[in-house]
This record gives C-alpha cells, sequence and structure tokens, in this order.
C-alpha cells in the first residue's frame, strides 16, 4: 500500500505549470505539495491541500521541481586531470583529450564502470537532480560500446547510443570505415539497449555528411536522435538536428541567424552546456538570443571527464545566469522543464497534478539563492518517484 506525504509550509513553490501559479514557472506561496506513491496529486495553496499520511513541514524554504541532466557522458574510466591543469596553466597538452578517455575506459572492467557510474549518479541526485540522460562513446569498438550502454542500461531510462563520439583510433586513417561500423554491426549491438542516437558534428570529429548517415540509420532502427552542434566552430550541425527532428541540439557556442531562425520555427530543443565553457575557458554561448528569438531552452552538465567534470545542475544554474544573459526564473526552468522537453518527457521537470514526484526541498526561502548564492550546496533534501533520498544512499538503490 502506497503512502502519501504532504509538504506544507513552503515559502515558494516552483511548479512550472502557469495554471497553478505565477508567471512561468507557476509560483505558488504559501504553498504546500502532495505525493501520492510516485505522483504528484496536489499543488497549490496550503488552504487547499487533502490529508496525508505522513507530513513534512518546509519551515518557509523553497521547493522545486528534480533538475532534469539531459546531457551526460558517465560511463568511463580514467582520469585527465594532467590535461585540465596544462589548459589552466597555459601549457600545451598533447596526451590524447577523448581517446585518453577511450583506453582506459576499454582496460576497465564492468564493475569499475559500473561503480563509477552510480559514484556520480549519487553526486547528482544529492544535489537534486532525478532524471538523467547519458551517453555510451568511450568505447569506440562494437563490444566496449555496447557493454557501456548495458552498464548505463541498468540504471538509466535515458540512454543514448554515441557510437560517433570521435572516429576510433584504429579508423584514423579510415574515417568511412568508421562510419560504417557505427551503421553497422555497432549499431545492431548497441540499439537494444538505448533510446537515442548522437553524433559529434565538428570539424576533427564527423561532418555534415557522416552525421546524417549515422543519425538516419539510428531513426531506422529506431532510436530518436540528438545532435552535439556547433561547439567549436560554425558547421551543419544545428541545421541537420532540425531537419531530421532531433529533439536537442547541444552546445551551440556558435550560431548565425540562420541556425537561431531554424531552431525556433522548429521543434529542436537548444541544449546549453556551460560547464564546458567554464572548464575551457571558453566563450558561452548566448542564451539570451536564442530565448529572445523563441527558442526553447535546456541547461545541462555535460558531466564528462575531458571537458566539464561538473554533475552539479545548480552550478550550471548560477553561470548560466552570470555568464550567459538568462535570468534566474529562465535558469530554472530550463534545468527543469527545459531538461524534460529535450527528452521529450511531460511526467518530469514540473510539480503538478499526474506528474512523477520528484521534488528537492531548498535550504532558502526562493529558487533565485541558486544563482544569488552559487556554489553554497542549497538542495536540503530531494525526494525521487515520490521516496525521500537519503543522501549516502546511490542513485537506483
Amino acid at each position: 500500500m502506497t503512502q502519501s506525504t504532504v509538504i506544507t509550509n513552503i515559502g515558494t513553490l516552483v511548479t512550472n505549470d502557469p495554471s497553478l501559479g505565477d508567471g512561468p514557472l507557476g509560483l505558488v506561496r504559501d504553498a504546500a505539495l502532495v505525493m501520492d506513491g510516485e505522483r504528484i496529486v496536489y499543488a497549490g495553496s496550503a488552504a487547499g491541500a487533502p490529508p496525508a499520511d505522513n507530513g513534512v513541514d518546509a519551515g518557509g524554504r523553497a521547493v522545486i521541481p528534480g533538475f532534469v541532466d539531459s546531457h551526460s557522458h558517465l560511463v568511463f574510466a580514467g582520469d585527465r586531470t594532467e590535461e585540465f591543469n596544462a589548459r589552466m596553466s597555459g601549457r600545451p597538452y598533447t596526451a590524447g583529450g577523448i581517446r585518453t578517455t577511450v583506453r582506459a575506459t576499454r582496460t576497465a572492467s564492468n564493475n569499475v564502470l559500473d561503480a563509477n557510474l552510480r559514484h556520480h549518479l549519487a553526486e547528482m541526485r544529492r544535489q537534486g537532480t532525478t532524471t538523467v540522460e547519458t551517453k555510451s562513446g568511450y568505447g569506440l569498438t562494437v563490444e566496449d560500446e555496447a557493454r557501456s550502454l548495458a552498464v548505463a542500461a541498468a540504471h538509466l531510462e535515458e540512454v543514448t547510443y554515441l557510437g560517433a563520439h570521435v572516429v576510433a583510433p584504429e579508423f584514423a586513417d579510415d574515417p568511412a570505415g568508421y562510419v560504417a561500423l557505427v551503421t553497422g554491426p555497432m549499431l545492431d549491438a548497441c540499439a537494444p539497449y538505448a533510446r537515442w542516437v548522437d553524433v559529434f558534428c565538428e570539424k576533427g570529429a564527423f561532418d555534415g555528411d557522416q552525421a546524417r548517415a549515422i543519425l538516419t540509420a539510428g531513426i531506422e532502427r529506431g532510436l530518436i536522435p540528438r545532435v552535439h552542434a556547433n561547439q567549436l566552430s560554425y558547421g551543419p550541425g544545428v541545421q541537420l538536428a532540425v531537419e531530421l527532428g532531433a529533439a536537442s541540439a547541444d552546445h551551440l557556442t556558435h550560431l548565425t541567424d540562420t541556425d537561431v531562425d531554424a531552431l525556433a520555427s522548429g521543434t529542436t530543443v537548444a541544449t546549453l552546456l556551460p560547464g564546458c565553457e567554464f572548464s575551457t575557458r571558453a566563450v558561452y554561448p548566448d542564451a539570451r538570443r536564442l530565448l529572445d528569438a523563441g527558442v526553447t531552452v535546456a541547461l545541462s552538465t555535460d558531466c564528462n571527464p575531458g571537458s566539464s567534470f561538473t554533475s552539479s545542475m545548480p552550478f550550471c544554474v548560477a553561470v548560466a545566469v552570470r555568464e550567459m544573459g538568462m535570468t534566474p526564473d529562465e535558469a530554472l526552468w530550463s534545468a527543469t522543464a527545459g531538461g524534460a522537453a529535450a527528452l521529450r518527457r511531460d511526467d518530469v521537470g514540473r510539480l503538478s497534478p499526474g506528474a512523477r514526484a520528484d521534488v528537492a526541498l531548498l535550504d532558502a526561502p526562493s529558487h533565485v539563492h541558486l544563482a544569488y548564492r552559487p556554489g553554497v550546496p542549497l538542495v536540503a533534501a530531494v525526494w525521487a518517484k515520490g521516496e525521500l533520498v537519503p543522501a549516502a544512499v546511490a542513485f537506483g538503490d
């Protein structure tokens, strides 16, 4: 028999449902929230809350939807501290970038990959993240990509096949042969574990024609496309994403007016990854430009061992507000409802009746404190599918 829980004395409740409260965030003050089993059954004024089996006093603090992290790379082994240190010290570094992680991942056991994944998922959950997408892409052989996805699928619903992260080192002189592998035997082995197919469409990775072939092959196998696009330079990634109906185009640091117009007229979500620019001292994407054009924007960590080794969505919210022209309201929406849109989910990223009971209680009176107090651990409690998450429990336990 399921138990219901009511959270009362909420100073500010973010529902992301404008029909329930003020503005796009659907803000309700002096609010209550009721969870019954895995679902939200009430969100609104405290006076109208139905009784429940259990009660939690929020003490005037804010309650928000659990963060939805729609872009991460968590199945890996090894460490790239030396690369980061060199980059931050202005020294050249030629140890291999992504290929360094590929070597470490290939030699790691499934148990090591699983433990590493669970460790970072636990970090995410303690910081209020309750929905996570993650990708393969550090194996780059049929066997290693398939086992990476199997490890991810044991813990997550949102799993992405990224055999097309970079060309595998064995195919350095035969990129066409690697594309054939990615669209053939590797796809056959990986498709059963994945919901999504992704490609890094960029100079030094895969060009527009190669990316089209990879995404089209994935679509034919029932996978939904998403694209690493326009991170390092202007290129065809955004246009290809919109043309193929990709759920999201991610990074988007270098955009033409035509790219912005295409995103505004299509259904592809623009997923911005401020941790990457922070960690590489690169130019930040212009979120203000996208928002003013009417593009749906998501925020995500891009958690990976090379270019964005953060698991913190609150950190990304703060950076997006400080560096990318977003308001605190826009950044929170993008880190919750925006992430849900990038995953084509309507059951997460909001706190309204029927939604999944994924909830974060902040040790602050307002969600604005996520940007106002950067770096401060403000997530006081997390409920995932209606269950209070002990701080030390790993994701999925």
